[in-house]
Order: structure tokens, then sequence, then C-alpha cells
């Protein structure tokens, strides 16, 4: 078992602060409130999460595993959405980590006004806005 942590890692909980450290995360209020002035809103939960938790109405499924590749403007695998560098992406997950990674990543990309909702698809639930049940 190694315990010891190479030189130059991160721990995961320092990976997920930077990638934070980047976003203004916005929670369900302020997430629904820029859907509905046509930001897109990207689920990028697995389909079995999806199937057991619900969804969003006219939020855009595109799976974590394919995310870069759909929302790059300058890529030949991107959705028609992906219209420009300055697009706004809401993403979420579950619970909202892995959607702060997402969101960091398409940072990467150019496309600095991505963001993610702060505690994910539940948040959104809890908060009582609409869902497809699961």
């Amino acid at each position: 078992m190694v315990t010891a942590r190479p030189a130059g890692a991160r721990s995961i909980d320092r990976i997920l602060a930077d990638a934070r450290s980047r976003l203004d995360r916005l929670d369900p209020a302020q997430a629904h409130a820029e859907a509905s002035d046509g930001a897109l809103l990207v689920d990028i939960r697995p389909a079995a999460q999806r199937a057991e938790e619900g969804e969003i109405p006219g939020a855009l499924i595109i799976e974590r595993n394919v995310l870069e590749w759909r929302l790059d403007p300058g890529c030949e695998a991107r959705i028609p959405e992906a219209t420009g560098y300055d697009l706004r992406v809401i993403v979420f997950c579950s619970e909202g980590y892995t959607s702060s990674l997402a969101a960091a990543s398409l940072h990467d990309l150019g496309l600095t006004r991505a963001t993610d909702l702060a505690g994910g698809f539940k948040a959104w639930k809890a908060a009582g806005f609409p869902i497809t049940s699961g």
C-alpha cells in the first residue's frame, strides 16, 4: 500500500477547491433563472442515476465522459448548441462535486462562462424546482 503522496500530486480535496476557485457557482434559484434566460443547463449524471433520481425538464443530457467533446465549439464532435466560447453553461451532477471538476475542465477549453449548480440535482429538487420523477 502506498501511503506517501508522490511529489507534485494533489489530493482530490485540493483539486476540487482549485476547480471551485475558478467558478462562480450558482444556487438552484440562480441556475433556474439563468436557464430560463437561455443558459444551457447540462446534466452530466449517468443514465442509472437519472433513472433513480429524476431529471430536470429541459436540461441537456451529456454524460461526463463526452462533455468536453460535445461542448468544445472547435471540435467536430460538438453538439449544435456549442455555438461559441461565450456560451453560458451550467453543469450539474447529483450533489455538485463532479460538476465542479467538469465546469473547470470547460474553462480549460475556453468556455470561461461555464459554471456548476452548487448541491447538484439534489439541491435543485430540495428547492422545489421542476423535476421529472425517477
